[in-house]
């Protein structure tokens, strides 16, 4: 045991920052539709497919080449278009610009994003979350284990009786093992979605991926000429996934990869959908789907991972929950850095006192 509470100390003490980041980030993402402040952003949706495709054509034929549209929905009553050179704009359904970057450092909400996910650094940020999600998954149990010891002194409180080291280590254990099954669940989920290797390990008992990969079109250039008018793509998307929400829609990427029209089926938990229509991006011909509802038990588990990671299931009582978990986990990756430290420093300064004076 003393090992163990001595390896929870010191690693606590090394990410407890990073920790106390991801939790305090993700608590604010869990409300990031109502942090989003532009004009329209509370519009009822509607769901008019003649409007979607004129606002689609206009995008389409601009003169800055697109890279997405997040089409407004539950929450967000406003399109979310990004530009391939990383600008983009909120748009009404009717079509009209209500907020406009060119950068995601002037939205708040795109930041924070982009701070919780990646930590600013790109796809390393989120391999860096990832593991730090882990280590954070190990510092939970390990932390309900020494608790045990102590059970008898449980006392939850929100905050140290006092700001010395042995209440603020008493408040840490008991905070730490009351919010325990949701930041295990949080940290978990999160370490899933970020290390793709670990996903397929832990998921493996469900059996292997089946996830259906973009067709490759034949053709070594992305052609530059414009598009027919969408009605005709969602019109055939509509018949083909009758019922299904229109989320997002994607523009290729690379040489010979499809555009992707990503929909909600009513089953699915994840607020974009995890149903895709690929199609030709000139033509508009459908060239392929991918449907979750003929899919594998391993993609029906991976397919939950973010709804339950960012509270966009179970209404109003798990969003509470996680925020709560994410604030939990705030309080408690700063305090252990905190305490620890400051102790450290204190006998430090102790020690060196007590040279001094045998010296003198």
């Amino acid at each position: 045991m003393r090992a163990l509470a001595l390896l929870h100390r010191w690693v606590g003490a090394i990410v407890g920052a990073l920790l106390a980041l991801l939790g305090a980030t993700g608590a604010l993402l869990v409300w990031r539709d109502r942090l989003t402040f532009v004009p329209h952003a509370r519009d009822a949706v509607t769901s008019d497919p003649a409007a979607l495709a004129r606002v689609l054509d206009a995008l389409a034929a601009g003169a800055r080449p697109l890279d997405r549209v997040t089409l407004a929905g539950e929450g967000l009553g406003v399109h979310q278009v990004v530009f391939r050179d990383g600008g983009g704009a909120y748009l009404s359904q009717s079509g009209e610009v209500v907020a406009r970057w060119s950068s995601a450092w002037q939205r708040p909400e795109l930041l924070l994003f982009d701070l919780h996910h990646r930590l600013l650094l790109g796809e390393a940020g989120e391999t860096v979350n990832g593991v730090a999600a882990l280590v954070g998954l190990m510092l939970v149990g390990s932390g309900v284990v020494l608790w045990w010891r102590t059970r008898a002194r449980f006392r939850p409180r929100l905050w140290p009786t006092r700001m010395t080291s042995g209440a603020i280590v008493h408040h840490h254990r008991d905070l730490g093992v009351l919010t325990a099954p949701v930041l295990a669940l949080s940290l978990l989920t999160g370490a899933l979605m970020a290390l793709p290797t670990v996903e397929r390990l832990l998921l493996a008992p469900l059996g292997a991926s089946d996830r259906v990969r973009p067709p490759e079109l034949p053709t070594t250039e992305v052609r530059a000429a414009a598009p027919r008018p969408f009605a005709q793509l969602l019109a055939a998307a509509a018949r083909r996934f009758p019922g299904a929400e229109m989320r997002r829609v994607q523009w290729p990427r690379g040489s010979g990869a499809p555009l992707a029209l990503r929909l909600r089926q009513p089953f699915e938990w994840t607020p974009n959908g995890r149903t895709f229509v690929y199609a030709d991006p000139t033509t508009l011909a459908i060239v392929g789907v991918a449907d979750p509802a003929t899919g594998g038990a391993h993609e029906r588990a991976r397919e939950k991972l973010y709804p339950l990671h960012a509270a966009k299931i179970g209404g109003l009582a798990w969003k509470l929950a996680i925020t709560a978990s994410g604030l939990a986990l705030a309080l408690l990756g700063s305090l252990a850095v905190y305490g620890f430290w400051a102790t450290r420093a204190r006998v430090s300064a102790a020690r060196r006192e007590r040279r001094a004076v045998m010296a003198g």
